[in-house]
């Protein structure tokens, strides 16, 4: 694709999520999740002036997390008051090692850590809102403050936490850019076939957010 040429006005990287907790040797590992670090170093040292991070952020007691529902696997679906939820394992848990941001993600341009995830009865992917669509995070405004119109989003996992952002800042009026290689997807099998990545990558493709490597960048 052609390259993207950044504005250091109205431009900004969103981190989501790079957190031991979803990298090899995690509660809930990413495959090559840590692949994605050497990449954010570059982006956050020779890229981007500004950035923010997200944070998953749970109680012990979550009710994402199957461990809160006898009877149930990780990966099962409920139904939550706010509609399907895939139950996870124990993750993200505050206070936890895994829950801090990777100490391999240089923070010097990072302006602001969002953290999501911890209202007990609602999960949040999303960095923009909670699972159930109405409940804001507080970024939109943020984001709005400081003059930003087009967003890149890095981290993990494409097919959740990164695709649920993208869509909600298409939603919301950003230009959004998802930079496939400083991220990676969990690709859970889907019912009616393929995966959680086919899906996302054809619902986010359908809403016009781009896809670009970070050597596109400039």
């Amino acid at each position: 694709m052609a390259r993207i040429a950044l504005d250091p006005t109205t431009d900004m990287l969103g981190i989501v999520d790079a957190q031991p907790t979803f990298m090899p040797g995690g509660e809930l590992p990413v495959p090559e999740g840590d692949a994605i670090l050497p990449v954010l170093v570059r982006l956050l040292e020779e890229s981007f002036v500004h950035a923010f991070a997200t944070q998953d952020w749970h109680p012990a007691d979550h009710l994402s997390f199957a461990s809160q529902h006898p009877g149930r696997a990780p990966f099962d679906s409920v139904v939550m008051s706010y509609g399907p939820q895939t139950l996870w394992p124990d993750h993200a848990v505050q206070g936890s090692a895994n829950a801090g941001i990777h100490p391999a993600v240089p923070q010097a341009r990072i302006e602001m850590i969002l953290r999501k995830g911890f209202r007990r009865e609602v999960d949040s992917y999303s960095a923009f809102f909670e699972n159930d669509h109405a409940t804001g995070t507080g970024l939109e405004g943020w984001l709005r403050a400081r003059g930003v119109r087009r967003l890149f989003l890095a981290g993990l996992a494409t097919d959740f936490c990164v695709a649920w952002s993208a869509e909600d800042a298409v939603r919301l009026g950003f230009t959004m850019v998802v930079i496939e290689d400083a991220c990676r997807g969990i690709a859970l099998p889907l019912p009616e076939g393929g995966t959680t990545m086919d899906a996302a990558r054809r619902r986010l493709s359908e809403m016009g957010v781009i896809f670009a490597s970070s050597s596109d960048l400039f």
